[in-house]
């Protein structure tokens, strides 16, 4: 029994070590996820954008401006901002902070009367807005302070858009959706295809009259169908049990969302022209998804990434629909307000797409 038990166990061996693709999933894959996690999971809060509308104008403000650099937890503005852009910021993504200095700052300062700054939030990701803001109103408190022999010389007028209640699941749900649609339509589409490799039936197929880009879509629409389906499923229990506003077009999120599907299924596609069993192509699909996820902004601002990090989250097509799904949502952010979003996502997708079918045509033939 020992000579048989040792025999296939060698024989697993020496077939793991055969396999190029499988050598592949058990050394590089853990390492890369390490590298990965170690970089990309900063609870920190730091590098926050933040517009700076100064109507003040005076060495005060600009003090007070400059105070606001140190650290490295924000990154304020440069240049004069106007006040209409505030709230278009937001919606667009682009800030995550304003803070506004009265014209009175200088002259309340030498009467030395009270103060009153404006501070607004983006309240969509509630940890990080709770953070920022507490930094902020202390590096103000401190400023302020310096010209002050009594207590509580400052006023803060303060306002939260989007989540005024400050609840994360807000923040988490919108993620949600879109990680769930990423992770079924790729994995799906990547072990159907090579499900019919490993059952020798996808070589009869290619040889039917029917022609393989029909072939493809056939085998794929039934996955985009039933990843919409889960995402509206997964938003209306969102909604409905959850509370979580929804405040934007549901068929612009619908469209945008099918146009990310051209992403996640040509990526699915493309696996299974690189794999050739089941295993091997859910252990593709996993990485890939965590590594989209990891990089998207969902668990971790992207700000607090290592700048070179940041540069990669540039080819992820999760980053974009991330910032899609939590604009139209929460902020009711409009078709031209995620352009910058829109525009590389259709890049990726067509690109993407059309790359795995040729890939597919030219492994078929």
């Amino acid at each position: 029994m020992n000579r048989a038990f040792w025999g296939l166990v060698k024989k697993e061996f020496i077939q793991i070590f055969r396999d190029i693709n499988m050598i592949r999933l058990i050394f590089a894959i853990p390492v890369i996820q390490l590298i990965l996690f170690g970089y990309v999971v900063n609870l920190e809060v730091k590098k926050i954008r933040l517009d700076i509308y100064d109507f003040n104008q005076s060495r005060y403000s600009r003090e007070l401006i400059k105070a606001s650099q140190v650290g490295d937890y924000f990154k304020p503005a440069t240049g004069k901002l106007p006040i209409f852009k505030l709230e278009e910021n937001f919606q667009r993504s682009k800030s995550d902070m304003a803070l506004i200095i009265p014209h009175q700052l200088s002259q309340k300062l030498i009467k030395k009367e009270k103060v009153t700054i404006g501070l607004l939030a983006d309240g969509s990701d509630a940890n990080s807005t709770a953070i920022g803001t507490g930094y902020l109103a202390l590096i103000v408190q401190k400023f302020i302070n310096r010209f002050y022999h009594f207590k509580n010389p400052l006023n803060i007028k303060f306002d939260v858009l989007y989540n005024p209640e400050a609840k994360s699941v807000y923040f988490m749900i919108p993620g949600i959706v879109a990680s769930l649609l990423l992770m079924l339509t790729v994995m799906l589409t990547s072990m159907a295809i090579v499900r019919e490799k490993e059952g020798g039936t996808l070589e009869q197929l290619l040889v039917t009259p029917i022609s393989t880009t029909t072939f493809l879509l056939g085998k794929i629409f039934p996955f985009a169908v039933l990843g919409m389906i889960e995402m509206i499923v997964t938003l209306a229990l969102g909604i409905l049990w959850f509370g979580i506003p929804f405040v934007g077009s549901p068929m612009l999120l619908m469209g945008l969302s099918a146009l990310f599907l051209l992403t996640t299924l040509g990526m699915g596609l493309f696996f299974s022209t690189v794999t050739s069993t089941q295993q091997q192509a859910m252990f593709f699909a996993w990485f890939f998804s965590i590594f989209a996820l990891m990089t998207s902004g969902f668990f971790t601002p992207i700000a607090n990434m290592p700048e070179w990090m940041q540069y990669l989250t540039y080819i992820n097509p999760m980053r974009y629909f991330m910032v899609i799904v939590r604009g139209i949502m929460m902020k009711g952010a409009g078709f031209y307000d995620l352009l910058p979003q829109i525009y590389p996502l259709f890049i990726f997708g067509v690109v993407i797409f059309s790359f795995s079918i040729l890939r597919f045509h030219k492994r078929a033939g």
